[in-house]
This record gives structure tokens, C-alpha cells and sequence, in this order.
């Protein structure tokens, strides 16, 4: 095991704006609608503005569509859900009649971070604000155990194509660590031991996230969705595997019961 001189020289960096970010997130969480609300709203303005700017959408028409889906999040999440649904489809599709090119690749992942963002507000409304800090806490956890055992352990990548960083070590400890939240959670919440499977998934779910943006900076030829962050890049690059995981969840909060239950779902 070895490690380079540069390992974690962006650390410092990263954490204190990580520190930051989770300060305004964790108060968001905790005050719930509408300030909770108005965040992800937020969010999501400026991340079709960094995945339009990264598609060649130009300065103009990515404001543009940033605030437009910002708007239609906002209205989704005012109306009733079957009246707000269109709206979430809206924001892509407007993407059609905007961009010169790649028109395709950003109706799909305008359309899945609507979903994803509209996901957590209902998640934040329905479970409130103990099953919101678990979410967080499997991404987060994904994300850190993956940083600091990929660093130390290194190992084959997990795919260097499209992630160069990306290590097996990295993507398992994430899982691992999933795990031990879910445990957690299932012991304090006397929640079913699906608990921990589902963590564990939505781990996996955050790290497809994570790798779906990799693939479209490589293909966009950037480093980073936007420099808005210190040591992270974008806004986007933070929170890529939020919307991972956040879509999932909707899929399973729409199959199963949730919280898991002793003795079954």
C-alpha cells in the first residue's frame, strides 16, 4: 500500500466546503417545507444550467433553462402530484426546441433529475426528517468510505474510461458503509432488516449516479460541471449521487413499504 504525495491535497479544501454545503442542506432538512423546498428548487436551477452549459446550450439559453425548470419544480410541487407530473416532463422537453445538439441526452437527464429532486421534497413531506438524514447518510458514507479507501487502498479501477479515479476498493467500502447505516437505522427505528438491502442499493444507486455524470463531463470534455464549488467543481459534481439514489428511492417507495418492517415489507 502506498500512497502518493498528492493523495489528499484537495482535501482541506473539500471538506470545508463540504462542511458548508451540509450546514445549509442539514437546516434545510430539519425546518422541512417550504424552506426545504425552496432548496431543491434552487439546486436543480443550477443544475440544468450546468448540464445545458456542458451540452453547448450557450450562456443565454442556459439561464434560461435553469430558471424554467426551477419554475416548473416549483409549480409541480404547489399542485397536486397528477397535475404536477406534466410539468416535470416539461422541462426537458424544452430542452428540444433549444439545444442545437444532444438534444436527446439532456430531455433524458433533465427529465430524470426533475423526478429525482421532486422525489426528495415528497420523501422530506411523507417521512420526515429522520428517513431524510438517513438518505443523506447513505450517500454521504458512499461517498466518503469510496474517497478515502480508493486513495488508500487504490487497486483496479472500477471503469477508467468513463470514471479514472473509480476503484473497486472505493465502490465496495461505499457499499459497506451503506450497510452499517442501515444497520443503524434499523436498530434505532426498529425498522426490518430491508433496511440495510435497500441502503445498500441506494448506495449502488448513488455511485450509478455519480458514474452517469462522469460519462457526460467526458463526452462534454470538461473536468467539471461548473467551478461553483471549491474542490468539488459544480453543483452537479456534489450532487450526482443525491439524484442517484433520490430516483431509486421513489421507485421503491412506490413498490414496497416503506420503512421496511419487522418480519417483511
Amino acid at each position: 500500500m502506498s500512497l502518493s504525495r498528492d493523495s489528499f491535497s484537495d482535501l482541506l479544501t473539500r471538506l470545508v466546503t463540504g462542511v458548508l454545503i451540509a450546514a445549509v442542506g442539514l437546516a434545510a432538512v430539519w425546518a422541512g417545507h417550504p424552506w426545504f423546498s425552496l432548496l431543491v428548487v434552487a439546486i436543480v436551477a443550477v443544475l440544468i444550467w450546468e448540464l445545458a452549459r456542458m451540452l453547448d446550450a450557450g450562456p443565454k439559453r442556459s439561464l434560461m433553462l435553469g430558471g424554467l425548470a426551477a419554475g416548473l419544480l416549483l409549480a409541480a410541487k404547489l399542485l397536486p402530484v397528477g397535475l404536477g407530473l406534466p410539468l416535470l416532463m416539461l422541462a426537458g422537453i424544452a430542452g428540444i426546441g433549444v439545444l442545437d445538439r444532444n438534444r436527446t441526452l439532456f430531455l433524458v437527464l433533465t427529465v430524470l433529475i426533475m423526478l429525482a429532486s421532486f422525489g426528495l421534497m415528497i420523501h422530506r413531506d411523507e417521512f420526515g426528517v429522520t428517513w431524510m438524514l438517513w438518505l443523506v447518510l447513505v450517500v454521504a458514507v458512499t461517498d466518503i468510505f469510496g474517497y478515502f479507501a480508493g486513495r488508500i487502498f487504490g487497486g483496479p479501477k472500477f471503469w477508467p474510461r468513463v470514471s479514472p479515479k473509480k476503484t473497486w476498493s472505493g465502490t465496495t467500502a461505499g457499499w459497506i458503509g451503506a450497510a452499517v447505516v442501515g444497520w443503524a437505522f434499523m436498530a434505532v427505528t426498529n425498522s426490518g432488516i430491508e433496511l440495510i438491502g435497500v441502503s445498500v442499493a441506494l448506495s449502488m444507486a448513488s455511485q450509478m449516479g455519480d458514474i452517469a455524470e462522469s460519462a457526460v463531463k467526458r463526452r462534454a470534455g470538461v473536468k467539471d460541471s461548473s467551478a461553483l464549488l471549491p474542490g468539488h467543481g459544480g453543483l452537479w459534481d456534489r450532487f450526482d449521487g443525491m439524484l442517484g439514489a433520490a430516483l431509486v428511492l421513489l421507485i421503491v417507495e412506490s413498490l414496497t413499504r416503506f420503512p421496511p418492517v419487522p418480519g417483511g415489507m
